[in-house]
């Protein structure tokens, strides 16, 4: 007598190998795993941090690319090669640039988000892609996906929040996220101890202490974004948790859907202003 099969799939939350008709995950007590919504493609394909990471660095260098078209030059002024390809200030604010400059005449909150995917330069978004690219998978493999979007997310925009109160006319970049990543880390190293966690503490230390001391340095830098990214990578990396602590709840996939609908609204607006701008 043949039994019917029973088709196995990755349960859409934490991932684990469970049959399609389980009332709920044996592991992470979703209820109904393999209902059509809980499995879309929309939901599979979160499951990858590192595609997210890949998707982040995409728009970021789509935002760059469409802000130097708008008004292309090849120079900043007094031809300092750090402002190479450098986008038009103008430009930038109406794309979304955020600073007291700009929100204290009306720019809008909403500028908190996309000010994390403008640059003003080549290399300004070189070296920040660089830096999502080695450290990403990292924090995506500590916290998980929907974690990783969650912390990126905040970060830049607490951190901004922090620079405008500190009274920053006018700033821009995803450093004030990528600080964030490192916050999570940091806090990460510091609370899971053991050999791995100091060395990730140990490592990562030393990258925020650069980051830290070169923005002190180097004039320009908003250092108050990178010291509010990271104590907001910190905060939400305590709340959020990790991985090896808890798994993945639909409460965090529902934070980063948030993260993900708000960003892609600003993103838009933002959009629509610099095309409003170029036509103008």
């Amino acid at each position: 007598m043949n039994r019917p099969s029973r088709k196995s799939i990755l349960c859409p939350n934490c991932r684990k190998l469970i049959s399609e008709d389980e009332a709920r995950c044996p592991f992470c007590g979703i209820q109904t795993p393999g209902s059509r919504w809980k499995n879309n493609l929309l939901t599979r394909g979160w499951g990858s941090g590192d595609n997210l990471i890949r998707i982040i660095i995409y728009v970021n260098i789509g935002m760059y690319v469409l802000s130097w078209l708008i008004h292309p030059r090849m120079l900043g002024a007094g031809f300092n090669p750090l402002r190479l390809f450098s986008p038009d200030q103008n430009t930038l604010a109406a794309l979304g640039a955020t600073g007291t400059l700009l929100m204290n005449r009306g720019g809008g909150w909403w500028t908190l988000l996309t000010a994390n995917y403008l640059h003003g330069s080549i290399l300004h978004i070189f070296f920040n892609m660089m830096a999502l690219y080695q450290i990403g998978p990292l924090i995506a493999q500590m916290y998980g996906a929907y974690r990783f979007l969650g912390i990126y997310t905040l970060s830049g925009v607490i951190g901004f929040w922090i620079s405008y109160i500190a009274g920053i006319p006018l700033t821009i970049g995803a450093s004030a996220a990528l600080c964030g990543l490192i916050g999570a880390a940091l806090y990460y190293g510091k609370s899971r101890g053991g050999m791995f966690g100091q060395a990730v503490y140990k490592q990562v230390g030393g990258w925020a202490l650069f980051i830290l001391l070169f923005g002190f340095m180097v004039p320009g830098i908003n250092n108050w974004a990178h010291i509010g990214g990271m104590a907001a990578g910190a905060a939400t990396g305590l709340v959020l948790s990790y991985n090896e602590r808890s798994r993945e709840t639909l409460a965090h996939r529902m934070l980063a859907g948030g993260c993900l609908l708000a960003t892609v609204l600003a993103l838009a607006w933002g959009l629509f202003r610099g095309v409003v701008f170029w036509l103008s």
